[in-house]
Parts: structure tokens; C-alpha cells; sequence
């Protein structure tokens, strides 16, 4: 992969671009957001309940089982059998949304709850990927 060492900025300007001289690094994306390759998994995110903390729905979730989880980080769960993705909070048992139009949900001892993995990136989909989706059914 060839990567361009410069912020882009949204602006038009008269200036050669700035791939015109490239830079070729020796990273592929996946060194760049994979931690644990072995560890590492992709999720699809669905709904509006993580706005907050930039992830909106279609976006591609880079899960880690390998990280250990602290208070506040965004997770992928299975939490009575419904795969979600939620902030984890530690000290009072909860999933937390990151949107004020959902509750919070507290995880008793009755609940099935098995933690996939965190969060540890997110990319936006600006087009529609068929074979991203037929991969993810």
C-alpha cells in the first residue's frame, strides 16, 4: 500500500496534489489496526446507539479479545444471546450507550454476558460494499 504523508484537508486549491510525489512506507493497513491479527475481528455495526463516540451504523468494527478491558471502553458483547456494542461500565455492572435516548442497561447475575472483545477502531464505509456485506451474514 502506498501511503501519502500529508493531512488532507477538504479545501480545493490550486496546488499540484500531494500524491503527485508519494512516499511508499512498508505498512499495510492491517499492521496499522490490527494489534493481535490472531486475536483481531471484524463487526459490523448496526443502530444509532454509538453516535456518540463516532460509530454510526455500517460502520466496520476492529474488535481485540486480546485487550484487556478497562472502565469506559467500547466493547462488543453477547448480552442474552444479542451481540451489541456498548461502553462497559466496570464499577456499577452496566452497558452504557453513547446516545441519551437509551438507557443504560444493568447486567445482573441472571444475564447471559460474554465479553467478545474491545473496540479498539472503527472505519466508515462511504460506499456500499456487496461483498463486505455478503461477508458479514
Amino acid at each position: 500500500m502506498k501511503v501519502i504523508p500529508v493531512k488532507a484537508a477538504a479545501g480545493i486549491s490550486g496546488f499540484e496534489s500531494p500524491a503527485a510525489e508519494y512516499k511508499e512506507l512498508g505498512l499495510s493497513l492491517d499492521q496499522l489496526i490490527v494489534g493481535d491479527p490472531n486475536a483481531t475481528f471484524l463487526g459490523l455495526a448496526s443502530g444509532d446507539s454509538m453516535q456518540g463516540v463516532g460509530i454510526f451504523d455500517g460502520d466496520l468494527l476492529i474488535v481485540d479479545r486480546a485487550v484487556e478491558p478497562k472502565h469506559q471502553d467500547v466493547i462488543v458483547a453477547n448480552f442474552n444471546n444479542e451481540f451489541v456494542c456498548k461502553i462497559l461500565d466496570i464499577h456499577n455492572r452496566q452497558l452504557l450507550s453513547a446516545s441519551p435516548l437509551f438507557k443504560p442497561v444493568f447486567i445482573s447475575d441472571c444475564d447471559v454476558f460474554q465479553l467478545e472483545g474491545i473496540v479498539t477502531g472503527s472505519l466508515r464505509m462511504h460506499r456500499q460494499n456487496m461483498r463486505l456485506k455478503q461477508c458479514m451474514r
